[in-house]
């Protein structure tokens, strides 16, 4: 993004050239050749948008000034592009307004390109759901492995959690950056598995004002970025107090998270590895690692340690990272192509709970042009139309359906106080006041459960490469690192991520699309 906007200031490109670029890639690589189908929408209005920014030069009133940015869909839009969270029930639908942070996206000039694909309600309808594939929107493929897949179609390499549709657009240069969503794991996952930098912010550092939910005490919006200073560049624009949302009337923000961005920022910096050697059967991140995972991890923690890090090898306290008592609820598995299908699963509680009060808040005061208002409707409509719109089933849904659907009960509000207890108080906050950390570092996305709980910051950078899934050989695809960290830590964890990445270099665009 950054090489994007230093090209639009020095005149060497213009907002409508950039369009048709990226709108032909989208045709080469996401419509055609390996059909990675990572934009499920075109914003009709894309090119008249970048015509009427043509000539106005990114600044610091609109840092963005004609540069091509894709918005989840579940981040809704109030033009002529539908806001569908990848569902059939929902196809069609519009939204009365912009999101908060699409209007900030567009007060800072960007052109909204259209819409990423998702997994189907960021991965709350079906248990067992593949990783990026809605019924509306279909498939999503990891641009480093697009062609294997099973029987099913399904891919043997995934493309990460919900928001891979965003992750997949950028790291194939179908936009110059994206935006996504994350309850847990769902920014990091794909950042991980696509090669990418993210950002999961403390919950109340963006607003989530206009995003179709999942659950009110997790989920955040985040950008997605090849660079960590992309990264921060679109933090600045998107961290914003919002009267809609009203948590992040306690942010905490710098004046600018790309400020003292510095190759030395590791130096002194002490870095907690929940992996003890003495202590294996509490290694839950590292201790499950295939062996080209296990080298990664140890040849990231040598450059680490190379730029002046103090690496601290502890454990993390088992109550941070097993769920607290009360904390989960049984649903039965009814998915058809589940290998796990007839057993009962565990799943959050909070989770479902939320949804139900969740969903309805939104389709009741965002959603226009739709006959669904409830998520019962949703829950009918799939049974409706099962052969297209359940082909994993919605288990989760109808466990999510028949909750009260005003949060009153007490088993919701004890294991959402349990949550707090166990991932904040006597996880992260334990963990790192016991060893005087800055930030911990976890394999990929191992560590967004626990951060996702405590609701605080996580930064995801490119760590290298790994091969093989379901014991069958693959092309090389990326596996990220977190450092993860307290409330408001962002810009700590930016610097932090931003000396490593000088350092390790290890991103690599995904073979076989080249520039048109």
């Amino acid at each position: 993004m950054s090489d994007i906007i230093n090209a639009l200031t020095s005149g060497r490109a213009t907002a409508t050239a950039l369009a048709k670029t990226y709108l032909a890639r989208i045709d080469a690589y996401d419509r055609g050749g390996p059909m990675l189908n990572s934009v499920r929408e075109l914003n009709p209005d894309a090119l008249m948008i970048a015509r009427k920014l043509d000539g106005i030069v990114p600044s610091a009133k609109r840092p963005l000034a004609g540069v091509p940015i894709l918005v989840k869909d579940n981040i809704a839009t109030g033009d002529r592009q539908p806001t569908t969270a990848g569902s059939l029930a929902l196809e069609g639908a519009r939204a009365r307004d912009d999101a908060t942070i699409v209007k900030l996206l567009r007060d800072a000039g960007a052109v909204i390109l259209g819409k990423a694909n998702l997994t189907e309600f960021a991965n709350i309808l079906a248990i067992d759901m593949p990783s990026g594939y809605s019924s509306l929107g279909g498939q999503v493929r990891n641009p480093y492995v697009p062609a294997l897949a099973d029987d099913h179609g399904i891919p043997l390499v995934d493309p990460g959690g919900s928001s891979s549709g965003s992750a997949v657009a950028v790291a194939a240069g179908l936009c110059a950056a994206s935006i996504g969503t994350e309850t847990s794991g769902s920014l990091l996952h794909p950042a991980s598995r696509n090669g990418l930098v993210t950002v999961k912010p403390t919950v109340g550092l963006i607003s989530r004002a206009g995003i179709v939910p999942i659950s009110h005490s997790q989920d955040t919006a985040g950008p997605m970025t090849r660079t960590v200073r992309d990264a921060a560049m679109l933090l600045n624009v998107l961290a914003a107090k919002d009267p809609l949302d009203p948590v992040t009337e306690r942010q905490r923000r710098p004046a600018d998270y790309t400020a003292d961005l510095a190759r030395d920022a590791l130096k002194g910096a002490r870095i907690g590895v929940p992996s003890d050697p003495a202590d294996p059967l509490n290694d839950c991140y590292y201790g499950k690692l295939p062996p080209d995972g296990t080298k990664l991890m140890a040849d990231v923690i040598m450059v680490l340690e190379d730029l002046g890090a103090v690496i601290v090898r502890a454990s993390m306290p088992t109550a941070g990272w097993m769920n607290g008592p009360g904390t989960i609820m049984a649903v039965l598995n009814r998915n058809p192509l589940s290998a796990n299908k007839g057993n009962p699963v565990a799943q959050r509680i909070v989770f479902l709970y939320e949804l139900k009060h969740d969903v309805n808040l939104y389709l009741r005061d965002w959603a226009i042009e739709t006959d669904i208002k409830t998520i019962a409707d949703i829950v009918a409509f799939n049974d409706d139309n099962a052969e297209k719109a359940l082909r994993f089933g919605q288990d989760l849904l109808l466990a999510a359906n028949a909750t009260r659907g005003d949060l009153s009960e007490r088993e919701y509000k004890s294991a959402r106080a349990m949550d707090l207890l166990t991932a904040r108080t006597r996880g992260m906050d334990a963990y790192m006041n016991q060893h005087k950390l800055d930030a911990v570092l976890f394999p990929g996305a191992m560590g967004a459960p626990i951060a996702a709980k405590a609701g605080y910051p996580s930064v995801m950078v490119p760590g290298g490469f790994v091969s093989g899934a379901d014991d069958k050989d693959t092309p090389d695809y990326p596996l990220g690192v977190t450092f993860a960290g307290r409330a408001w830590s962002e810009h700590k964890l930016l610097r932090l991520a931003y000396a490593f990445e000088q350092a390790s270099r290890t991103h690599k665009p995904p073979p076989g699309l080249p520039g048109l």
